[in-house]
Formats: structure tokens, C-alpha cells, sequence
């Protein structure tokens, strides 16, 4: 998989000036930033050197929130239910708009659950996340494991590596990629238990041998 710009950042573009020209609420900014991956946040620090002091930010999970403090965000909320779903409850009412910078392919779980509260939503398409080819992939040796880290990555593995191996355990990073994997015909062997790397690697381990005793920080 590889990030590319979206065909037509117009919106981006338009929804980075509201930002830039007042970026707080009351000027008719934004009250919120809600994002869903580390790519949201790569591609929208790149464009907008930093962001209004009273606009607040969310975080889909832990990855997506150690990216936002990286670029020097400060994160004030990140669901306990780490999903669009999670996100979209926990999001505390709000009379200004919420931008959203998306995947091209994103679900429309965020959006329309805010939007179903009341809240106005900005979704310019931040990114586009496509394939690296079209021929087969083709490994050397049967990987014990594929970690599936989103839904178009799991039609990336069905599309061009389908058929596995049955004995490779198929894992993915949360039970909305669990549905996507199943949807592009992969079976799901293991599910992490939210949507970080830590937990996805504790459900690998924990499928590749169910007899590892559970070590808390020492998968």
C-alpha cells in the first residue's frame, strides 16, 4: 500500500484556509479535529504549520494519538471505545463545526453518526491510500502470521495474495477490520482487542501459541 494526495484537494485546501483564517470556534473555525489514522495527521502537519490554541482534538486510539503528540498536538480526547463508533459517542456536544481529514475510502460511520447529533462536519479527503501494483505477491516461505492494520489493506491481501496458506494466522487490528477482512473473503484467526500495535501483537502471539501466559507490557 502506498499514500497519495487525493485527485482534488480543493476541499482540503478550502477547509485548511478556514482553519488558517480563524481558526476558533466563535470566528467561525472549527471547535473540534478528529482524526482516524497517523496519515491524517502526517498530511494535515504538513500543510498547516500549527494548529488554533482553543481548537481541540481526537484521537480514533492510542497510535493515532502518539502521532498527533508528535507533531506537537495536544490530544484532549481519545475514546475508550477505540472506533468511528466510539469516537462519534464520545465526542462531547458541540455548536461549532468538526473538521474531519479523511481517507478517500473511509466509512461513513464518523460522519454520519455526527452529523446525526447535530453537528456540522467538514470531510475533505486528506489522502488517498491505493496499491502498489496488480500482479501477485509472492513470497518466499508461508508467513506464520499477516497483520491486517485496515480494511484496504485486507482487500490489498485477498486481491493479490489469495489464496494463503491455511496455516497462516490472519490478524487484525480491531473488530471493524475483523468485518472488512471477512467481507474481502479472508478468514480472521485473531482480533487485537483495540487499535494499537501492542494489542495487535498480543493477539498474534496469543494465536500462534494460545499456551504464552499472559504478561502484561511482555507479550
Amino acid at each position: 500500500m502506498r499514500t497519495e494526495p487525493p485527485l482534488d484537494d480543493a476541499p482540503l485546501v478550502r477547509a485548511l484556509a478556514r482553519l488558517d483564517a480563524d481558526g476558533s470556534a466563535a470566528g467561525g473555525g472549527y471547535a473540534w479535529l478528529v482524526v482516524t489514522s497517523a496519515t491524517a495527521v502526517t498530511v494535515l502537519a504538513g500543510r498547516t504549520p500549527s494548529l488554533p490554541s482553543d481548537l481541540r482534538v481526537a484521537a480514533v486510539g492510542d497510535a493515532t494519538a502518539r502521532a498527533a503528540r508528535a507533531v506537537g498536538w495536544r490530544v484532549d480526547l481519545v475514546p475508550d471505545d477505540t472506533s468511528a463508533a466510539g469516537l462519534v459517542h464520545a465526542l462531547p456536544d458541540t455548536d461549532g463545526a468538526v473538521l474531519f481529514p479523511r481517507s478517500e475510502i473511509a466509512a461513513t460511520t464518523l460522519v454520519d453518526g455526527l452529523r446525526a447529533r447535530g453537528i456540522e462536519v467538514d470531510d475533505p479527503v486528506a489522502y488517498r491510500t491505493v496499491g502498489t501494483g496488480d500482479g501477485p505477491v509472492v513470497l518466499d516461505a508461508v508467513p506464520r502470521a499477516v497483520l491486517v492494520t485496515s480494511g484496504s489493506v485486507a482487500r490489498e491481501i485477498a486481491r493479490r495474495m489469495a489464496p494463503l496458506d491455511p496455516r497462516t494466522v490472519v490478524a487484525c487490528i480491531g473488530p471493524g477490520t475483523a468485518t472488512d477482512a471477512r467481507a474481502a473473503g479472508l478468514p480472521v484467526h485473531a482480533t487485537a482487542e483495540s487499535r494499537s500495535a501492542e494489542a495487535l501483537l498480543d493477539a498474534v502471539v496469543e494465536a500462534l501459541d494460545p499456551s504464552t501466559p499472559d504478561q502484561e507490557g511482555h507479550p
